[in-house]
Parts: C-alpha cells; structure tokens; sequence
C-alpha cells in the first residue's frame, strides 16, 4: 500500500455514511473510493452511481477479499460489525467503523484482540459528536481545578423523542437482533463522559419499555424489548456518582441537560439551538464557591472542537497522528457499561465495572 495513495471500499453505505464519510474520504487528497457493498446489489448500485464509486460488489465478503482496497468504511447496522471488522483486519485492511461499537462487550472485546494481533492496522470507530465542540475547554475547566473533587454528575438526554409516539414504524435501534444490547443514546453519552472525568467502577439501574409494539413498514406487529426510558446510577472510577436518565418518551424537556457538580464549582450543559456559542448548540454555564450565579463560559476558537473524523482516520494511516475519536480500547468500554446497565436493569442489582 502507498500512503500516497489509499483505497477505500464501503461496506454499508446508509444515511451516516452519505452525509459524512464519503464525502469526507472523497475530499482528501490521494483517497479513493474504489468499490461498495451496501445491503442489496440494486442499493450498492445506486451509491456507487451517486458518488461515483467504479466497483460493486453484491457481497461485502467479496469486497474484503479485494486485495487493491487498503481500507474499509463499514456503515453497517451493530449486528455486523463485529463479523466485518475482525474479516477486515485479518485481511490487512484499515477499519473504520461506525458507532455503536458491536452488539455487545463480548464483540468488542473480539474486535479489539484482533486489532492488537495487528498493530499495524489503524482501527477507529466513529466518535459521539455531540460534544466535540465543546470537549476541549470541559476537559480544560476540570483539570484546572475548576469544580474541584466531583461530587456527582447528572445527565438528561432525551435522544431527540418527545413524547410516546406508538404510530412511529420500527427502527433498527428498536430490533435487539440489529443492535444487541445498545439502547438509544446511551452508550455514546456514556463515551463523552469518560472523556470529561473518566470511566464507572459500578452501575444500577432501571428501564422502561413504554412503547411496547411496533410494526414495520408492511405492517407486521413486532414486541420491543428495548428500553426507551431508562435511569442510571454510577459510581466512578475518579469519586462522586453519576445519574444518568436516557429517554426517547420525554415531552417537552431538553434534549441536553448535564450538570457537573463539584467542591469548588459547578458547570451546567444545556442544549440551545439558538446559541451559537458551539456548532452543535450546546452552552456551557458555569460558576464556583464565591459566584452567587452560573454564567456563560465562552469556548474559544483555539479550542472548537469539530468532525473531522476521516481526516483523522487517512492521517492515522499515513502516520502522521494518532486516533483519538475513538480508539477501539475506548469502545471496549463504552460496550461494557452498556452491557452492565442490561444486567443492572434485568437483575435489579449491582454490576461492577470493568466486566
């Protein structure tokens, strides 16, 4: 392989993988899209005639086995994964891959050992954005001592629902055999969390199923399983605890609501759309032990954070910088808390963390 020149097939190629990958991988210089293998030869087709892909390939084991592509974008659905990650790497293929990580920790785990057999393979999965924006001057602000020891965080996260919609056609995220034990937004707010003040050492929790059928586009009637309320509780690794409520049945309350609340100050996330203080309208307010009220933090222009997730993962390649957003040891971890929260919310006990 020539770093110069990097050949990239797409295994998957859904609505992510349009808005952001491609044209992500197309925009860099000596990178190429060379062939696709989406779910269906009539959908690879049509990508490959929208973005101009030359080669399609009616399977994705065909495409692995093409020894001229150097990397894969997978942009599949979490039930493939893990399949098509660890082909990938056993082929010497660079992986991208898209979040959720796997169904569950037992893949990731699977994922990540093939990775470290092959350290010279670049393995990335695509990061939580919803606070790239902003992670930088967060980070900044606990480690200056700005809150000082963490007492607790509380989280809201209302998965952009509303209130119970049972008309709504099943999704991919609602089938357990599509998305295993991955629930809503869960696990890659539980992602961004880790990056502000580290991972759990233990989890409880409670779910909800509200919406309890669903039928698909032909009207077939299936049963969810999933969760699309649920409340956690964590004590972490650093000290303090963590309660975090996930809901995609939440009417009228905001989409982003987190505090961080320690022994010297207190910092306040909340989604506005109005906001232009982050590109993804998330404000940070803030205030410590002689302030009488939380005000605005600016987040400088030097520390914006932003996608720029495929100019990461072509520079990991040519070895010009790490990836950061996300290593596959991260995803590891995001997968067992997830994992722990489904046993916490099954057994009405305790799990410790790690698994």
């Amino acid at each position: 392989m020539s770093v110069d020149n990097i050949r990239v097939g797409l295994i998957g190629a859904g609505a992510n993988t349009r808005l952001r990958h491609i044209p992500g991988l197309q925009g860099q210089d000596g990178v190429e899209i060379t062939a696709v293998a989406n779910r269906t030869r009539q959908s690879s087709e049509l990508a490959a005639k929208e973005f101009d892909i030359p080669v399609v390939y009616g399977d994705w084991l065909e495409l692995i086995e093409d020894d001229s592509i150097d990397a894969v974008c997978i942009g599949t659905w979490p039930n493939m994964h893990a399949p098509v990650t660890v082909a990938a790497l056993e082929s010497d293929k660079h992986v991208l891959v898209e979040a959720r990580m796997a169904m569950d920790s037992s893949e990731a785990h699977e994922m990540l050992e093939t990775s470290v057999a092959n350290p010279h393979l670049v393995a990335q999965i695509v990061p939580a954005p919803h606070t790239l924006a902003i992670d930088a001057t967060v980070i900044e602000l606990i480690s200056s001592g700005y809150i000082g020891d963490l007492i607790s965080v509380r989280l809201h996260n209302t998965a952009a629902g509303g209130f119970p919609d049972n008309e709504r056609p099943i999704h991919w995220r609602d089938e357990r055999v599509l998305s295993g034990n991955n629930a809503m937004q869960m696990g890659i707010w539980y992602e961004a969390l880790m990056r502000w003040v580290g991972p759990a050492s233990s989890v409880q929790a409670v779910a909800q199923t509200i919406v309890k059928h669903r039928r698909d586009t032909y009207g077939r009637r299936f049963a969810i399983s999933i969760p699309d309320h649920l409340e956690i509780i964590c004590e972490m690794v650093a000290g303090g605890t963590a309660n975090l409520t996930v809901s995609s049945v939440s009417g009228l309350v905001p989409e982003i609501d987190i505090w961080l609340v320690g022994s010297e100050g207190t910092l306040h996330l909340q989604s506005d759309k109005e906001s232009k203080s982050t590109d993804r309208g998330i404000r940070i307010l803030g205030g410590r032990r002689d302030n009488e009220t939380l005000t605005e933090i600016a987040v400088p222009d030097d520390k914006r954070g932003g996608w720029r997730v495929e100019e990461e993962f072509i520079n990991a390649i040519r070895g010009t910088e790490n990836v950061t957003h996300t290593e596959f040891a991260d995803g590891v971890k995001y997968m067992e808390f997830t994992d722990a929260v489904t046993r916490a919310w099954q057994s009405g006990g305790k799990v410790n963390l790690p698994l």
